[in-house]
């Protein structure tokens, strides 16, 4: 018995007190295949640190069913270590004195530096960084199936809004489905932002949409773009209420479909298909819209936090999030474009050095602007508003002047 608790006696002096791991909780709306292996990228970096992942998906896009996960937890007084945001929203938060300060970080790594200043419009907060931008997305991209457009007798990418639409009555006619959509309200909002800026330029964009003139929104240029909305409507098929985005890319991965009008996340998807560009599929700016680019930027905000050892594992995240390997390597299969201005196109397809390219030359030609349906042009409430309006003509619900009347009644309400 003596050397039995000898023996006790000595283990326990010997023994190393467990230490907990550090760990981040990350609350995020990346579900389909593509963005799945995109955010994988970021997860095995935190592995190889000691950095243990804890997922929280929400899936369905950054919409109500995110801010409303994340509102419960915040609420609880246990919030998330990062949370997946856009634009306005993260103002919204930091206004509410939730989020952690990452200037000490940003200023020892350079941010301000790198990252383009339309971007820094969300991701500071009365001079402070609140948030850390993974990348940057636009939304006037078209991806378009080879053969499908082979087939149907389209020999060419349209340079104009017209020569689009003739191209996808080609596509129809030959048994296709033209436009592959899905009936959600943020994306007939993605659709609008491509079609604001053919038909009116940047110009119009901005007094309309961001700065929400009532003359530039009660206006001739506003009902043409309803008018052209409602030729889209004609152009996708009949099942399209309700399909979520990434299956309306399958649609044209799959050849069932010629065209879709969606963000550069599409990409992901095509590349998760093992799809190769300019070989199976197309990518170019939306008709009308070259050398603008609509963009949204998925950043990471970062809540504030009472345990230092998750503080500790939030500054390791924001490090990892803003290295320029890891802004490469999840870009490339992401299908956006890196957060910064620095790292180079190297590993990048020929779908995203484009990108890069048109990114660094709207940022030198001011045609850089946020997105009207991904909450980088107005803040969530207005959006909401402008959501309604464009989803309810787009199903047919209100005719082309009505919504340009409740259109300029959404902006000053």
């Amino acid at each position: 018995m003596k050397k039995l608790i000898i023996g006790l006696a000595v283990s326990a002096a010997f023994s190393i007190p467990a230490v907990a791991q550090e760990s981040v909780e990350v609350l995020h709306w990346w579900t389909s295949g593509g963005e799945a292996a995109a955010l994988n990228v970021l997860k095995t970096n935190l592995e190889k640190q000691g950095v243990k992942w804890n997922d929280m998906p929400v899936a369905g896009g950054g919409g109500e069913a995110a801010m409303t996960a994340v509102r419960a937890r915040v609420t609880s007084g246990n919030p998330p270590t990062a949370v997946q945001l856009l634009g306005f929203d993260i103002q919204d938060w930091a206004k509410q004195g939730v989020l952690a300060d990452l200037t000490p970080l940003a200023t020892k790594e350079g941010w301000d530096k790198v990252v383009p200043a339309a971007l820094q419009r969300f991701s500071k907060y009365q001079g402070k960084w609140v948030a850390v931008p993974v990348n940057v997305h636009s939304t006037n991209w078209v991806w378009a199936n080879r053969d499908v457009l082979a087939k149907s007798g389209v020999t060419s990418d349209p340079k104009t809004f017209d020569e689009f639409i003739a191209d996808a009555e080609k596509v129809q006619k030959a048994g296709y489905i033209a436009i592959a959509h899905g009936g959600q309200p943020w994306q007939e909002a993605t659709i609008f932002d491509s079609i604001v800026l053919t038909t009116g330029g940047v110009d119009y964009y901005r007094k309309a949409f961001v700065e929400l003139d009532p003359k530039a929104l009660n206006s001739a240029t506003t009902l043409k773009v309803f008018q052209r909305m409602s030729q889209i409507r004609k152009l996708v098929d009949k099942d399209f209420s309700g399909r979520d985005w990434n299956v309306a890319s399958g649609m044209v991965i799959s050849g069932k479909a010629g065209f879709q009008i969606m963000g550069d996340w599409a990409k992901g998807e095509f590349l998760h298909a093992h799809k190769v560009p300019g070989k199976d599929f197309d990518c170019f700016r939306f008709p009308g819209t070259q050398g603008m680019v609509s963009f949204n930027s998925d950043q990471f905000a970062m809540f504030k936090l009472a345990d230092p050892q998750k503080t500790a594992a939030q500054m390791k995240m924001a490090a990892d999030v803003m290295a320029p390997s890891f802004q490469s390597s999840f870009n490339v299969v992401k299908g956006s474009v890196p957060a910064r201005t620095d790292v180079p196109d190297t590993a990048f397809d020929a779908c995203g050095k484009k990108g890069i390219a048109d990114l660094a030359e709207a940022n030198r030609n001011n045609t850089l602007v946020g997105s009207i349906a991904h909450g980088h042009a107005v803040p969530a409430a207005i959006k909401n508003a402008f959501y309604d309006v464009i989803t309810r003509h787009f199903n047919g619900q209100i005719d082309d002047k009505k919504a340009v009347a409740e259109m300029v009644s959404a902006a000053q309400n």
